[in-house]
């Protein structure tokens, strides 16, 4: 593995663990040339995915930038970090498994709304607002209400 800082060829592994619920194996490396230390993931890719925009387009999936969009979602919230991840690896999960090579960025968009539903709902909200486009107040309302209803349902079902 090159190193980020001089890029070097030759780095070595000075550490490796399960990760993400062993999903992962986490490295720690070294590199001998300049000392520099960092981390990678490994992660089994099951197959290559391609996303499709609204517009047609293809491109391909990329986990990091799905990570991105949550990290951003739950900026400033006390979510774990740990928990973000094995949320967007759930959903890397579902989207692989689905036996598709192609998916909307939709369907996309929809997993991630679940997956933020169950982390932290000012995250989901947040998410909600740009992931369908909100363009008035009552559109926030309308997403608060559909929360609460779920709230209420989930308060029957278990009383």
């Amino acid at each position: 593995m090159r190193c980020p800082y001089c890029q070097s060829e030759d780095t070595q592994v000075k550490d490796s663990r399960p990760a993400e619920d062993g999903a992962a194996i986490r490295r720690r490396r070294v590199c001998p040339d300049c000392g520099g230390r960092f981390t990678t993931f490994e992660r089994v890719q099951l197959r290559d995915l391609v996303v499709v925009k609204k517009s047609g387009r293809k491109v391909p999936f990329d986990r990091d930038k799905l990570l991105r969009s949550v990290e951003i979602a739950v900026r400033k919230r006390n979510v774990d970090p740990e928990r973000i991840d094995r949320a967007v690896t759930g959903i890397v999960r579902q989207l692989e498994s689905s036996g598709e090579t192609e998916v909307a960025s939709g369907e996309v968009g929809r997993l991630v709304m679940e997956a933020l539903k169950s982390l932290d709902d000012v995250a989901y909200v947040r998410f909600a607002s740009v992931y369908r486009n909100f363009r008035e107040a009552k559109d926030f309302h309308e997403l608060l209400g559909e929360l609460k209803g779920d709230e209420d349902k989930s308060e029957e079902d278990a009383g």
